[in-house]
């Protein structure tokens, strides 16, 4: 628990307050000793790093059995693991300059595979990891062991399920906080006296405002010298703040403000909170720990209305507002208290640091200080801020799944727009009633985990274990009848929403459509950091953009579409255009490879 919360936004703020008396790491505190690999090569300046190691295996192996207790086998396994690497790595380091350049080849996703197993054998036995040298003599500071604590993989299950429940509240509370304005909607139309149209621009430009900021937020938290939890804290912690004015807004100008600036500074864990997902997790896991992230981004939209629906009518439009606020400020304490870094990169520059300050020797360097040594802050910063518009634009695959994911998201948002049109006017239900409505879709979301993940545990994870990693485009093989869901669940809403036919079947149509369309977002987002892993965060930060931009835009033009044709016709619209769904997946699915293999991004 004390390293939760040393690692954590609160711990490091005492950290520094007490300019690190206390909340110490292993390196700060008295008596530490390097393990017996690291100690050799630093009293050894003319070392060459691995080719010594393998020229003089007993230097370190040796030494490290009698300081470590460790057996014979372990020695060979070591040594075995260290022969392994290099053979993989043969291709890629290329010393050039002092910077180790690395490389990555098809087969990378794979090796990573191997590489999860044989992590997952070699956490219960502790062996020392031979640190590595550039040509300029700078030692790479990498894990200590290969259990080593402070690796997010070697995590305990408890730390990693406390981190990803508050990763995923906080998505969820960021995603509820735009649809939560809708019962407000009526009131404020009667207290400022603007129309049904300029109202919306509420919920519209919170949106905006939420597919902006990631292409901030985001990819600062792939800087190691920033990090994640940083970025996290910092932007929370100004949500929090501004949902309490934007509650007691005087007027409807600055509501709107308010309400942008709300979604902008609530944005980074819609595209990096998949990213820290990946940090703690096998490539095996990841998959299941992302369906609770996309869950939690499904269900916050949908479940918004429902959380304001009963209290907007009982008390005031400003309620809605209130529980905004209400449900934020815990999870920011939470994320304060208990949301630890999880970028690896950003863990070893730290260590690098503390190593040099405890050692008086600058020869230790992160991976990333090497990389970034003759980068200033601003180049560094400008690089990650351009790198989601850049790989998008250069990447065909990328823009395909952009454009797609922004279609599917903006029908989303348009087909909750009709649900006050229909079941107030032919079914006579109140404002909290339309809310229990919305349930549905968390019902719609609960069958999608159902469906896709039995597909991972009894049909992927099997073929995985016997044959290996197949190709990325494996992952859309559910997406692929699916697609078919969303057009079947909106044209069947389109004609029985009606007072003839009883309610329960044009709700069907929204469980059908809220199902298949969860399963669709949950392929892709699994597609697409499998694909371009190193610029995970950056990517899902370009499709938050992509998609909350069109989003944004389908609110305003939703109130129109359906005053115009109505319901039956407007949303069979929508039907038609999720056809593009249809062939957008399929597309993917068979020549997705080829537009990676045009891509320089993707592996």
């Amino acid at each position: 628990m004390a390293d939760l919360i040393r690692d954590a936004p609160l711990g490091q703020l005492i950290r520094w307050v007490t300019k690190n008396k206390y909340l110490q790491y292993p390196e700060e505190k008295a008596g530490f000793k390097l393990p017996q690999p690291w100690q050799d090569m630093l009293d050894s300046p003319n070392a060459l790093g691995d080719d010594e190691s393998r020229e003089h295996p007993s230097s370190s192996s040796s030494t490290a059995g009698d300081g470590d207790g460790r057996t014979q086998q372990q020695q060979q396994q070591q040594q075995q693991r260290q022969a392994d690497r290099e053979k993989n790595q043969a291709a890629a380091p290329e010393e050039d300059d002092g910077h180790l350049h690395r490389t990555r080849t098809a087969e990378d996703v794979a090796a990573r595979l191997e590489a999860d197993e044989l992590h997952r054998l070699e956490k219960r036995q502790s062996i020392p990891i031979v640190p590595k040298r550039t040509k300029d003599g700078a030692i790479l500071v990498d894990w200590y062991y290969s259990d080593d604590a402070d690796d997010p993989h070697n995590w305990s299950n408890k730390k990693r399920l406390l981190v990803g429940v508050i990763i995923c509240l906080y998505t969820f509370v960021v995603y509820t906080s735009s649809a939560i304005y809708t019962s407000s909607i009526a009131g404020i139309r009667a207290q400022w006296g603007v129309g049904s149209l300029t109202a919306s621009l509420g919920l519209s430009l919170y949106v905006l405002g939420y597919g902006i900021g990631p292409l901030v937020f985001s990819p600062l938290s792939e800087i190691p010298r920033v990090g994640r939890s940083p970025v996290y804290a910092v932007t929370m912690f100004l949500f929090v703040v501004l949902s309490i004015p934007t509650a007691f807004a005087p007027n409807f100008a600055g509501l709107l403000v308010l309400r942008f600036l709300q979604g902008f500074f609530g944005s980074p864990c819609l595209a990096s909170g998949g990213a820290s997902l990946g940090d703690m997790y096998s490539l095996m896991a990841l998959p299941y720990a992302m369906v609770a992230w996309v869950s939690a981004a499904y269900c916050g939209p949908a479940l918004g209305p429902l959380l304001s629906g009963f209290a907007v009518p009982a008390e005031d439009w400003r309620w809605a507002l209130y529980e905004s606020v209400w449900a934020s400020s815990p999870i920011f304490l939470a994320m304060l208290v208990s949301l630890p870094e999880t970028s690896g990169p950003t863990i070893l520059l730290r260590r690098a640091r503390r190593l040099r300050k405890l050692t008086g020797n600058d020869r230790f360097m992160s991976q990333s200080e090497i990389d970034q040594r003759h980068m200033n802050v601003s180049a560094v910063a400008l690089d990650a801020l351009i790198k989601p518009m850049e790989i998008t634009i250069k990447d065909p695959a990328v823009l395909f799944v952009q454009i797609y994911t922004a279609i599917i998201y903006a029908i989303y948002y348009s087909f909750f727009e009709v649900f006050p049109l229909v079941y107030p006017v032919d079914y006579h239900m109140n404002l909290g009633q339309v809310g229990l409505v919305f349930l549905c879709i968390l019902v719609s979301c609960i069958l999608g985990i159902a469906i896709y993940c039995g597909y991972l545990y009894f049909y992927m994870d099997p073929r995985v274990a016997k044959f290996g990693l197949p190709v990325q485009e494996s992952r859309l093989l559910p997406a692929l009848p699916a697609a078919f869901g969303p057009t079947i669940g909106l044209f069947l809403f389109a004609w029985t929403a009606r007072a003839s036919i009883h309610w329960i079947v044009p709700t069907i149509g929204i469980t059908i459509y809220g199902a298949t369309c969860f399963v669709v977002m949950q392929c892709i987002f699994i597609y697409v950091p499998l694909s371009y892993p190193q610029y995970a965060a950056s990517l899902f930060a370009a499709n938050d953009f992509f998609r909350s931009l069109l989003a944004c835009v389908s609110i305003l033009f939703a109130h129109p579409l359906f005053d115009n044709l109505g319901v039956a016709k407007g949303t069979s619209l929508l039907g038609g255009l999720s056809v593009i769904g249809i062939v957008g997946i399929w597309l993917l699915y068979y020549y997705g490879a080829n537009l990676r293999a045009r891509s320089k991004f993707a592996i």
